[in-house]
């Protein structure tokens, strides 16, 4: 049973993730950098709180931990809102979740790279049935060649998000680094927000505004990042990329119960494919 806690903890922080779509969709009238900036600094400050509550030791950044961390806040975090927020102009939702579902089989081979360890058969075995069960609960969408362009930014930085996060994991471990890179993006999206929109943004933000990004804030950066991140320290960026397959089942299913209809045939299809990759992964690797 122990066996299985790094793939529950990540599996936990991807539902959160996949359950945050409709609350991220509310956001779609608001200052985007203004509220993410916000989003990202109330994440640090609960960071900085559990890791003083918990005698976490936070080490300083060095030398090429700039280097890595910066990565990850620009485009992890950054860009990616950027592209999601961007590419919803031009693009389908399905797109843009298609390409976030594309990443399990590149996490799979550069994963292993970054780690020193071989690339595992299963895995990327189990990485290409989640990626098309995934691909199915989401659907196929439109999208002109801006849309196509922006999901695969998306994808890009997606698979950067994890990947990048590899070299300093040991050192900082995984309160460390989402506390480190929250307060990059914060200080990276502040400036953006006062270049873009305006040092004024803030007061446009309403009161459901300020409730979505709280919960951004909490259990979609907080919580997830330190999940996601701690399963990546255990079980490598290859196995933990499997479970990005539960964002969309999540999305899915929270759908529904927010009074959605059913999911269709082909979606429970995509669920049951998905849960299909993820047993698979779960099994012992083998090496190529």
């Amino acid at each position: 049973m122990s066996r299985l806690i790094p793939y529950l903890t990540a599996a936990t922080g991807m539902a959160f993730v996949g359950g945050s779509v409709a609350i991220s969709g509310s956001l779609a009238d608001a200052p985007q950098f203004t509220v993410q900036a916000l989003r990202y600094a109330v994440a640090c400050l609960l960071l900085y709180g559990y890791a003083r509550s918990r005698r976490i030791p936070v080490l300083r950044p060095r030398g090429r931990d700039w280097f890595w961390l910066t990565g990850i806040a620009a485009t992890g975090m950054v860009l990616f809102n950027l592209a999601l927020v961007e590419g919803a102009g031009h693009a389908e939702p399905a797109v843009l979740g298609v390409a976030v579902a594309c990443v399990p089989p590149l996490l799979a081979v550069a994963g292993p790279a970054l780690e020193g360890r071989p690339v595992s058969r299963t895995v990327l075995l189990a990485a290409a049935v989640v990626t098309a069960g995934a691909a199915l609960v989401q659907g196929f969408g439109r999208a002109d060649a801006t849309g196509l362009a922006w999901a695969v930014v998306t994808f890009a930085c997606e698979a950067a998000f994890t990947l990048l996060a590899v070299p300093v994991l040991t050192r900082h471990g995984a309160v460390g680094v989402s506390l480190h890179t929250t307060w990059l993006a914060a200080l990276i999206l502040t400036a953006l927000s006062l270049t873009v929109e305006g040092p004024g943004a803030v007061s446009r933000l309403t009161g459901n505004d300020l409730l979505a990004g709280a919960y951004l804030a909490v259990m979609v950066t907080a919580v997830a990042f330190v999940l996601w991140y701690s399963s990546v320290r255990s079980l490598g960026a290859g196995q933990t990329g499997l479970l990005t397959g539960v964002a969309p089942v999540a999305a899915a299913l929270a759908g529904t119960a927010l009074g959605d209809p059913l999911p269709r045939l082909l979606v429970w299809a995509g669920i049951a494919t998905v849960t299909a990759g993820l047993a698979l992964g779960i099994s012992r690797p083998r090496a190529i």
